[in-house]
């Protein structure tokens, strides 16, 4: 492995440094800052002075190493100055360590820096350990570059740690860290295998980060939020984590990547993948070892589900999602939607309190899954009426026309028919007929339409719909006929002829005379027997058949007509059904 070895600056450093070696190719020399009391760094200090700075309390309280150049015996002797009786390394004070150079191994473990920490723009060209240490004060790792392997193992980081920019060469390991003020390693680069394995954070952030040769991230816990927006994943890997929030904006994956979530709120706006990614929710905690389960302590009553809440501008022909909650989340921009993997026990948002229009209403009325994006038109309406109960969108997001809300659902609609989810896939069919149904762009003739087949059985979707139309049809043929089809009397056939002299041929004719309409009051035309008559043309009517009943002018057409209406009637609370069990 090569070390890093940055070429030297031209420029002198904002510190008083102490300028040993300095030569025509670098006129600088050594960067390290003035020991007090001294023109030199503590690496160039003459041997009696090194001796008595070590000595005294000076390297033990606010000591500033800042630019110094470590060579292992150095640093040995500077912790064994830190050594304590029960072989421990606490740190009394502050201490800095920027832009300062580590050769060889370096070994910090078990150390504790009560005060602030700061290894910024170090370099450390060995195998690097801080397994064990504690520091109880802010750290900083910005810009620093690990050449070599390295190792937080069982840190804990009190308050903040920075790592931002950072540089890991080789593999890094921070299992069982504890990370109880933020972590951020905004635009840090692994270059090797690195490990979270069992990392406890309060938030954490990876934004820009790279990871070239990591297959595994996690399992860890964050009580607040996942950050990995900007980060590149080079490598095939699996993303274990429980959270309160992991978002993932501008992620890129160059190979096929696994995201196994607890507790979290994913965001996947303008990821960029190039190979499938998989999205599913843990239904158990993750172990930190055998029988051993990852602890979630600062995540304790919070729904262990996972909720997507955006995939805009991402390619969702890589996308597969396992038991994740769609209720919020945001579909515009994707594209690819109809390729879009949708399975296990995945969940859209429904309509508010089942559309109750009206208190008459059952509350389950017209209930169905809808998308995100419908919910922020319809709060949006005029009516307020019409916009109660629909979930208003968030700050800073437009708001979608009818005509593009049409596109979406026909979209998400083919990716659940593609993955045999008929049933599901019909609410969607249904709004997409809605959005149509909306879209003022469309002609009114069409738009009159799509009211029609909405009001009769929305959209061949609702099969109560159309049943309770079709009694409706049926109720309103029995009363017409009671009062006005059936006859007052059964017409019966008679026979008529002439009389004629002996020996002429006699002349008979048979017929039966035409129907006669009923008279009187209703109450008169309201009879039993003229009830089971119309019911029994209402029903041959549902099944296109005739009754063979003897009907008046207006019974005749009011039969024609319900033998054209009924059957559509039916057939459409059929075709409802079917679309519910369709396998």
């Amino acid at each position: 492995m090569t070390h890093p070895s940055p070429d030297p600056s031209p420029t002198p450093p904002d510190w008083p440094h102490c300028g040993h070696g300095a030569t025509t190719e670098d006129p600088v020399g050594c960067r390290g800052i003035h020991i007090a009391g001294h023109t030199s760094c503590l690496a160039h200090l003459a041997d009696a002075d090194r001796d008595a700075y070590l000595a005294g309390p000076a390297s033990r309280s606010d000591a500033d190493y800042t630019g110094t150049h470590f060579s292992p015996g150095l640093l040995r002797r500077l912790l064994r100055v830190w050594r304590t009786p029960d072989n421990r390394f606490p740190f009394l004070s502050t201490v800095r360590f920027d832009h300062a150079t580590f050769t060889g191994d370096v070994w910090f473990d078990d150390m504790t820096f009560p005060g602030g920490a700061s290894f910024e723009g170090a370099v450390f060209t060995g195998e690097t350990s801080f397994a064990g240490v504690t520091f109880t004060s802010d750290v900083f790792f910005e810009h620093a570059v690990f050449g070599s392997d390295v190792s937080f193992h069982g840190v804990t980081f009190t308050a903040g740690a920075f790592f931002q920019e950072a540089t890991f060469t080789g593999d890094t390991s921070f299992d069982d860290s504890d990370f109880h003020g933020g972590a951020d390693f905004a635009w840090a680069a692994f270059a090797g295998e690195t490990s979270f394995q069992r990392a406890l954070f309060r938030n954490v952030s990876f934004k820009g980060a790279r990871f070239e040769a990591e297959t595994q991230l996690g399992p860890l816990a964050c009580g607040s939020s996942v950050q990995l927006d900007g980060a590149v994943f080079t490598v095939p890997v699996t993303v274990e984590a429980a959270a309160r929030a992991v978002t993932c904006v501008r992620t890129r994956w160059a190979s096929a990547a696994t995201l196994n979530l607890r507790h979290a709120e994913l965001d996947l706006t303008d990821a960029v993948l190039e190979c499938p990614l998989t999205v599913s929710a843990r239904s158990t905690p993750f172990s930190s070892g055998p029988g051993d389960p990852l602890p979630e302590t600062l995540l304790s009553g919070h729904d262990p589900g996972v909720r997507l809440t955006s995939i805009g501008g991402v390619d969702a022909a890589h996308v597969a999602l396992y038991d994740i909650d769609l209720t919020d989340c945001r579909f515009a921009g994707a594209v690819h939607l109809d390729q879009l993997r949708v399975d296990g026990w995945c969940t859209f948002a429904g309509t508010p309190g089942g559309i109750r229009r009206h208190q008459l209403l059952p509350r389950w009325w017209g209930r169905r899954s809808t998308l995100a994006e419908e919910h922020h038109w319809r709060a949006q309406s005029a009516r307020p009426a019409l916009a109660h109960g629909w979930t208003p969108p968030p700050a800073d997001t437009p708001v979608l026309r009818p005509a593009a809300l049409a596109a979406l659902y026909r979209q998400v609609r083919k990716s659940l028919e593609d993955g045999k989810n008929e049933p599901d896939a019909a609410d969607f069919y249904y709004g997409e007929m809605e959005m149509r149904r909306h879209d003022t762009t469309r002609p009114p003739s069409e738009r009159a339409l799509l009211t029609a087949y909405w009001a009769v059985s929305g959209y061949g979707l609702r099969a109560s719909r159309a049943l309770a139309w079709l009694l409706g049809a049926m109720a309103a043929t029995v009363l017409a006929l009671l009062l006005w089809g059936v006859p007052a009397v059964d017409p019966k056939p008679a026979t008529t002829g002439r009389q004629v002299t002996a020996g002429q041929e006699l002349t008979l004719t048979t017929g039966t005379p035409d129907p006669v309409n009923p008279t009187g009051p209703w109450s008169e035309r309201v009879t039993t027997e003229r009830f089971e008559k119309a019911l029994r043309v209402a029903i041959n009517s549902v099944v296109f058949r005739s009754s063979g009943q003897n009907l008046t002018t207006a019974g005749t057409y009011t039969e024609m007509t319900s033998r054209i209406a009924e059957p559509v009637l039916l057939g459409l609370a059929v075709l409802a059904v079917r679309g519910r069990v369709k396998r």
